[in-house]
Parts: C-alpha cells; sequence; structure tokens
C-alpha cells in the first residue's frame, strides 16, 4: 500500500501557499486552468494543486510539504507526453516552466539546462558557438522529458541518443533532499535517470556535452503514397549502410489533398556536408519527388521543418512499436495504415536508431535496448469533439499488424499507461535494477513520470 493514499490536501495548501503566495494554484483559480493545459487536449485529469516553482529550493520544499502532507507529485515541464502524466489526478503537480536558463561553457563545450527549458531554449543558447546537444525533433518538448526516458533525435547515429549525452544532474530525492547525480556522485542514482525517466526524484538542471556542429545537410523529401512500397524497401535497404553520420527518418504526413504522403527526412551531420550528397541523391532515387527541401541548414534551423506538425489543442492518442528492420510484412502493414488513415491529420513516424547509440553498452544506463531498430510512432489526431473510437481503433489496429515483426517492449516515452507488462519488456536485463533503484529513492512512491514504473511496493 503507497503511503499517499491518503493525502492531507488542507494542510499541503496552507504549507505551499506560505512557501509560493499566488504562484500555488487549485480549482477554480484563474491560473489553474492555464498550469494544467497540455499539448494533448484529449487529456482529463484533476489535479488538486499544482505549484510554480521558480528554482530548485522552491521544488524542495514543495516536495517536503508532499512527502509530509501524503500528496502524491507528477511533474509537468514541456507537456508534451501524449497520456497526460504531468498531471496526476488528486495531486500536487509541480510546474517547472519557470525555470528555463540555460548556461553555456564554450570552452569546455558543456551545456547545463534548468529543469523546464525546451530544446528550443537549449539550442537558441548554443547556437552563437556552433555548438549542438542531440535533441527530438519538435522544439518545443522539454529536455528533461526527453532525455531522461531516451530521446531519439536526428543526430542519433553521430551522438547517440539525448541520455548518452548527460554527464550530470541536479535531483530533488522524494524526501526533499537535493542531490547531485554523475558518475562520481550517486552513480546509480545517475544509472537510474538515463533511461528510467523522473522516477526517482525532479530533475532541476541537466548538464550536457555539447558539439561543435555549424550545420547539417538536411530536410524533407515527400512521395505520393502509392510509390510507398517501394520507397520504404529503398529506404531499408539504404539504413543498412548508412555511415554514423546519416540519421534518415521516414513515415506518412498527412497531405495538402488530404492523401497522406510518405516523407524520408535526411540528417547528415559529417564535418564535410559534401560527403552527405550522394546518400539524399539515393533517397530522392527512391521514387518521383513531390517535394524536395533538402539543403545546409544550421541544426536548430532544421528542426524548424516540423514545427507546427502537431498542433496544440487538438487530441492525440499514440501506439508504438520497436522495429528491428522493416521486413515485407512491416511495410505492408505501414502502408495499409496510410491507406486506411482515420483522420486527415494523423501521420506515422520511423525513427532511425544506430551508430553511436548503439555502442553503448546496455549496462551502462537504464535504457533498454542497444540494437540497431526503428522506432515506430503511430500519431491519431482528430479535433476536438470529434468522436475517439475510429482514430484509437486505427492505432490499435495499425499496432497490432506490426506486433508479429516487432521487438519485446517499445519506447517507454511512448507506451501507454496501461502497457506495464510492455514497460517491463522494454527495460529487458536492466529491469531488476530499475527497481531496486526505484524502491532505494522512491520507497513511499510520491512521483510518478515518463514512463511509469510500477509502484515500489510491488515485488519485481
Amino acid at each position: 500500500m503507497s503511503s499517499v493514499a491518503n493525502p492531507d490536501v488542507a494542510s499541503a495548501t496552507a504549507r505551499l501557499r506560505a512557501l509560493l503566495g499566488d504562484r500555488l494554484h487549485e480549482p477554480g483559480d484563474p491560473g489553474f486552468v492555464a498550469a494544467t493545459r497540455l499539448w494533448n487536449a484529449a487529456v482529463d485529469r484533476a489535479p488538486a494543486l499544482v505549484a510554480r516553482c521558480l528554482d530548485a529550493e522552491e521544488v524542495a520544499g514543495a516536495v517536503g510539504i508532499a512527502a509530509r502532507c501524503h500528496l502524491p507529485v507528477s511533474v509537468r515541464s514541456g507537456g508534451h507526453d501524449w497520456a497526460g502524466r504531468a498531471l496526476r489526478d488528486g495531486g500536487l503537480v509541480l510546474d517547472l516552466t519557470g525555470l528555463r536558463t540555460v548556461q553555456v561553457d564554450p570552452d569546455g563545450a558543456t551545456v547545463t539546462v534548468a529543469g523546464g527549458a525546451t530544446a528550443a531554449d537549449l539550442l537558441t543558447a548554443t547556437r552563437p558557438y556552433d555548438l549542438v546537444v542531440p535533441t527530438g525533433v519538435v522544439r518545443d518538448v522539454g529536455m528533461a522529458g526527453l532525455t531522461l526516458a531516451g530521446g531519439y533525435g536526428p543526430l542519433c547515429g553521430r551522438f547517440g541518443l539525448a541520455l548518452d549525452n548527460l554527464i550530470g544532474a541536479e535531483v530533488v530525492l522524494a524526501d526533499g533532499r537535493r542531490v547531485a547525480a554523475d558518475p562520481r556522485h550517486d552513480a546509480e542514482l545517475f544509472w537510474a535517470l538515463r533511461g528510467g525517466g523522473g522516477n526517482f526524484g525532479v530533475v532541476t538542471a541537466l548538464r550536457y556535452q555539447a558539439h561543435r556542429l555549424p550545420a547539417v545537410l538536411a530536410g524533407m523529401i515527400m512521395f505520393a503514397l502509392a510509390e510507398a512500397p517501394a520507397v520504404l524497401r529503398g529506404y531499408s535497404a539504404l539504413l543498412a549502410e548508412a555511415p554514423d553520420e546519416l540519421t534518415v527518418m521516414a513515415g506518412f504526413l498527412p497531405g495538402p489533398a488530404g492523401e497522406p504522403l510518405i516523407f524520408v527526412c535526411p540528417f547528415y551531420s559529417g564535418p564535410d556536408l559534401d560527403l552527405g550528397r550522394p546518400w539524399v541523391d539515393r533517397l530522392r532515387a527512391l521514387g518521383v519527388p513531390l517535394l524536395d527541401q533538402v539543403g545546409p541548414l544550421p541544426y536548430a534551423d532544421a528542426l524548424r521543418m516540423f514545427d507546427g506538425g502537431m498542433v496544440d489543442g487538438n487530441h492525440y492518442l499514440l501506439r508504438t512499436r520497436w522495429l528491428p528492420t522493416l521486413a515485407d510484412g512491416a511495410v505492408d502493414a505501414l502502408v495499409d495504415a496510410a491507406r486506411k488513415v482515420s483522420s486527415p491529420f494523423s501521420a506515422v513516424a520511423l525513427h532511425h536508431f544506430h551508430g553511436a547509440a548503439s555502442r553503448v553498452r546496455l549496462a551502462n544506463t537504464a535504457f533498454g535496448l542497444r540494437a540497431d531498430h526503428l522506432l515506430t510512432e503511430i500519431i491519431a489526431v482528430w479535433p476536438p469533439g470529434g468522436a475517439a473510437g475510429p482514430h484509437r481503433d486505427w492505432a490499435e489496429r495499425t499496432s497490432a499488424a506490426l506486433a508479429p515483426h516487432a521487438l519485446p517492449g517499445g519506447y517507454p516515452n511512448l507506451l501507454a499507461p496501461e502497457d506495464t507488462d510492455r514497460v517491463r519488456l522494454a527495460y529487458g536485463a536492466n529491469w531488476t535494477r530499475l527497481r531496486r533503484a526505484k524502491r532505494r529513492y522512491d520507497p513511499r512512491d510520491l512521483l510518478t513520470a515518463v514512463p511509469t514504473l510500477p509502484p515500489a511496493a510491488h515485488s519485481g
């Protein structure tokens, strides 16, 4: 039985009000609605309180109060978890959106970001120095949520996942203590944070190794849906030969006529961009491009091609699979999903995992899959007011069709809260150690995060 089963909301409210003043929001306050609004408007949660913290000391104070008052805690940073786990029913939401500072050490090539900073915040600060840190493709996503569970992105092949570039973190533990986690200070916590999500404490700062990268050769190439089978098979063949410097997304995006288009999106990050041009030419030759916008760009500018792709306020439901390769059956399932898409706003994305990310030893971090693969992201999207059923059915059918071709588990940041068995499978050999870390750092199950681990009180 978790000790947060009988929260004392009244006492927590009084104590938090004394700490934060009008930055504590209760249901009915004007700021409460804004503080609980997420990217996915389908999320319907009812937190008891929202604490808008402006520094690590306030976070520590709020966590300590929550622990004393048996109030469960969730953390809102970027707010881009599709399942809404940033908002915990009946709990205290720690709103970190005010912690956005970024400090760059150009000589040491390191970057320290506060717990609420987004990828855009980070890249804006590093750009004058031609430095980058691996991010995902959406600039509005919070770096903490992205990094702690993995962090697939366009620089995966050359520099690894976002978590592979994390060299230290400042954490508020579930008892309110502030600690440092890095290879020399609490190495076990540092291990668990890199893949295990925010289940062990509230991360108020992250320190990254940065890399010099003045520009990438990147962009979007799109083809008609009728060419999808040939494009996907050619894409699969090219990936088998791709160097570390080349990471290529693919998938289906809404087209202007209502029918999805298939896309490939290369990011070549080598020091000589001209060496990437033959690879881009091979991608162009997979079909007859309807759109071809590949060229040299600063990394931060290249990510802008994804701005507006997933609009705040729509309803979203995601499903995911890890594919070891694009076997013929997987290609057929993906093409069939595109042809039968239930909404003109829905999409499918394939994220390329290889190179530097695949050479990290499995035991070095909590992240549970280091073999080359494609992360498949099935994204059902529909406007507010529409029935969810047809879109849920489409996503479920697509996931089921891919299952025979998939690896066990899946990317924990995208798994549904009810997918507890797949979360366990996602961590594989790291699962037992990760569960021990949960019991050690949050034995009272104060924290839930992405991915949501089962309660520490449960064995396994």
